[in-house]
């Protein structure tokens, strides 16, 4: 008998879990920003403001784009699922929750962020992981991930370079 409560305990923990994290909501870098734009934390929106992330989107209106949108029978790359999958929009359903122009931002990568965003959240970092951030266990997990953009599916795809690639975003939290 409490074999068995324990064990539909455990169930509802994980249902509970896995609803809570699926319903967290995209809130965008501007929100991101507000806290980690200083020296003392890092400045992570700084080393993403200045990256290609950033630019990501925007590379999806220019020239280029239009050509390679065309010979692939694409009308607009800004505007195709296929081409916002890695240049603004993790997944195609979530175009709209927030502004797809801010590129390859903070949520792209560490998930959703509605229900980790705040600083009492963020600062307990077990807390912000059981609330959604994604955290990568190390650069493999880390390499991973960035192949999931990074890859032959790409019509302009150069040979990933990792190390070099992660050390212009590297954005670690400095240690107290």
């Amino acid at each position: 008998m409490l074999t068995r409560l324990l064990t539909l305990l455990l169930i509802l923990v994980l249902v509970v879990g896995f609803s809570a994290q699926a319903q967290n909501k995209y809130v965008g870098v501007k929100t991101c920003s507000m806290c980690h734009k200083a020296d003392k934390t890092g400045n992570q929106f700084g080393v993403w403001s200045k990256s290609a992330h950033a630019q990501a989107y925007k590379t999806l209106t220019g020239e280029k784009a239009a050509a390679i949108a065309k010979a692939k029978n694409i009308k607009n790359a800004a505007e195709a699922p296929e081409c916002l999958e890695c240049h603004g929009a993790v997944d195609a359903k979530l175009i709209g929750t927030y502004d797809v122009k801010d590129g390859v931002q903070c949520e792209t990568c560490h998930g959703p962020g509605s229900a980790y965003k705040t600083m009492a959240t963020m600062k307990d970092k077990p807390k912000a992981i059981a609330a959604g951030l994604h955290e990568f266990k190390d650069a493999a997990a880390i390499e991973k991930f960035c192949k999931t953009c990074h890859n032959e599916k790409s019509p302009t795809n150069k040979a990933f370079k990792f190390d070099e690639y992660w050390a212009k975003i590297k954005h670690t939290v400095p240690k107290p």
